[in-house]
């Protein structure tokens, strides 16, 4: 069948452009979601001005756009889930799960027809997600699904260790590791560090 796009569909063309689709496509989806019209005589007449308009309207949504894109590109977000034996989910992360995140990061709402998912994610693991702004931006955000009770470790603690002690040094202008005749329980600890645990 043929239509006139209304609206930009990623993969199909612009608003304003004539197309041919199946009637599948057409009807079940494009028409019923208003992206087109079909193409008859009354409707080409409205092309060039569906086009002028949708110039306009695409020039501020790529600039607003742009700048969502530069915010949520490569973001990370984590999702701790209960899982079977095999570490299937017990239920899935679904589109409005992924937009709730972005709404939160975004400070406003945040469409989930954007999130383009054929299908929940139900597996652990670390998942690319393609995130349709528009037609032409589409950043990528990373999905962490992770079972409950396992603890994400912090790649940075260990490294971070050394310094912090070394400040401590500096502060006190003593060596809080070397303290052999004293007890544990009587050492002053260095500035902002806890208690040793099992003590």
């Amino acid at each position: 069948m043929k239509i006139l796009l209304t609206q930009d569909v990623y993969n199909l063309g612009h608003a304003g452009e004539v197309k041919n689709v199946a009637d599948g496509y057409g009807r079940n989806f494009l028409l019923p979601r208003s992206l087109a019209v079909v193409a008859t005589t009354s409707a080409l007449k409205r092309a060039d001005a569906v086009r002028n308009a949708a110039i306009k309207r695409r020039a501020q949504e790529q600039s607003d756009m742009e700048a969502v894109a530069q915010v949520i590109g490569g973001q990370t977000l984590h999702f701790m889930v209960r899982t079977g034996e095999k570490g299937k989910l017990y239920g899935s992360i679904t589109t409005a799960n992924i937009a709730d995140k972005l709404t939160q990061i975004l400070g406003k709402e945040f469409d989930k027809r954007k999130v383009a998912m054929r299908e929940p994610i139900r597996d652990i693991g670390t998942h690319a997600v393609t995130i349709r702004l528009t037609a032409d931006i589409t950043p990528t955000v990373n999905v962490v699904v992770t079972p409950e009770g396992v603890t994400v470790p912090v790649a940075t603690a260990t490294a971070e260790a050394p310094a912090t002690e070394a400040s401590a040094t500096e502060a006190t202008g003593a060596d809080v590791s070397s303290t052999p005749d004293t007890p544990a329980s009587q050492q002053i600890a260095a500035p902002g560090a806890s208690p040793a645990e099992g003590v």
